[in-house]
């Protein structure tokens, strides 16, 4: 059993993340949603940021008013509330594959004709490639929209003869339905990431072999190692925010309940630090992150 010390600890870390991701993802809508209206435009790689903007801002609201409030009264409201957690979380797990994808086709130095022809094409895609994301993370959460409709079923027959046959439904669609189709909805996006982010990182390694040995300036040596460094950074990040979500859909590794605030803390703590490298990867946001100190 975990310490009332340690719980303690952990909600207040939770809620202390829960509210920089807020403002965070605050400041990255309202920075970009400004630099649209003043220039009517935005770059690609900006419109995938204000997504993942709203994205982690409906997903820390969805978890702290799940987390907080579902003990008191868990109806309805709350069985949407994980719904919208559910995708928002989708959501942002493809927008960072498609991040981390859009780098890989802009950057990497590979010369086959697919490459060049989506190097051509990917700016025009992008804003259709958020709607697809979108679409397919709202295809993703219709399991868990069958899982909380026969819950509430549940919860609503109370001790029915009916109740156990729903129970009996519950825990075959969880085993064989639910868990496989969410760690299929998670686990296709991060193959993407990872290709991705595997090969950019592959192709920069191997453009700053090419720089070291015709001696170019230390400056554009300084760049390639940065870029370098943050993309580790970025594959770290992301990697340990698949393995913990994984982790939390199997659940039987260790005891939910008990580590419940402590496991929310890591997996908030881990989204934190993702939505601050996401913020300075911008220029207009470090600009705008200036001006405001």
């Amino acid at each position: 059993m975990m310490p009332i010390q340690l719980t303690i600890f952990s909600i207040i870390i939770y809620v202390l993340e829960s509210l920089i991701i807020i403002v965070q993802s605050g400041l990255t809508v309202a920075v970009l949603f400004r630099e649209w209206v003043h220039f009517k435009r935005l770059s690609p790689v900006e419109m995938i940021l204000i997504s993942l903007g709203v994205s982690h801002f409906c997903l820390q609201w969805a978890s702290m008013l799940y987390n907080f409030c579902v003990y008191t009264r868990p109806d309805e409201i709350f069985w949407t509330l994980s719904l919208i957690w559910d995708l928002s979380n989708s959501f942002s797990f493809w927008l960072t594959s498609l991040l981390a994808a859009f780098y890989c086709i802009k950057s990497s130095s590979i010369t086959h004709p697919v490459f060049r022809w989506l190097r051509w094409k990917i700016s025009k895609l992008v804003p259709w490639l958020i709607l697809g994301s979108l679409l397919i993370s709202g295809v993703t959460v219709i399991p868990s929209a069958v899982r909380n409709n026969i819950q509430m079923e549940v919860i609503t027959l109370d001790h029915s003869p009916r109740n156990s046959t729903l129970l009996a439904r519950l825990k075959v669609s969880e085993q064989y339905f639910y868990k496989p189709l969410k760690m299929v909805g998670m686990a296709v996006p991060f193959l993407l990431f990872l290709v991705s982010i595997i090969v950019l990182i592959a192709s920069l390694v191997q453009h700053w072999e090419q720089m070291q040995q015709y001696n170019s300036s230390t400056s554009s040596m300084r760049a390639q190692s940065i870029a370098l460094r943050s993309l580790t950074i970025f594959f770290i990040l992301s990697t340990s925010y698949f393995l913990i979500v994984l982790l939390s859909i199997i659940g039987n590794i260790f005891d939910k309940k008990t580590w419940f605030w402590f496991w929310e803390a890591v997996t908030y703590g881990v989204i934190c630090i993702h939505s601050t490298s996401m913020l300075l990867s911008s220029p207009t946001l470090k600009k705008a992150l200036k001006i405001q100190c």
